[in-house]
């Protein structure tokens, strides 16, 4: 398997333990197939992958684009996800769901 150009980290609060605590596994519930099924629809080259908790709590829920590192805030809905993953292809993050 080829080495994807980017990767999509959604945090979903994993702890030490294993066990989910914080806001993102709960507010995103199915966002991991649906970011799947569009990377696929837009023939993007990205790597979806669910991470332990990524400490930014009090702006989540959390998505990541790395090697851009682009930090995401309040992804809590498929209009956000659809936002951020246009700004991917365009090369440009929305600026309103940008950490910092």
């Amino acid at each position: 398997m080829a080495i994807p150009e980017k990767q999509i980290l959604v945090c979903q609060s994993f702890r030490l333990k294993g066990d989910p605590k914080g806001i993102c596994h709960k507010q995103t519930d199915g966002f991991l197939q649906y970011i799947e099924e569009e990377i696929l629809d837009r023939g993007l080259d990205m790597q979806v992958i669910a991470t332990g908790c990524l400490k930014q709590c009090e702006s989540g829920p959390i998505m990541v684009v790395q090697p851009d590192n682009w930090w995401f805030k309040g992804v809590d809905s498929e209009e956000v996800i659809d936002a951020i993953l246009d700004g991917v292809e365009d090369g440009e993050p929305p600026a309103e769901y940008l950490i910092g």
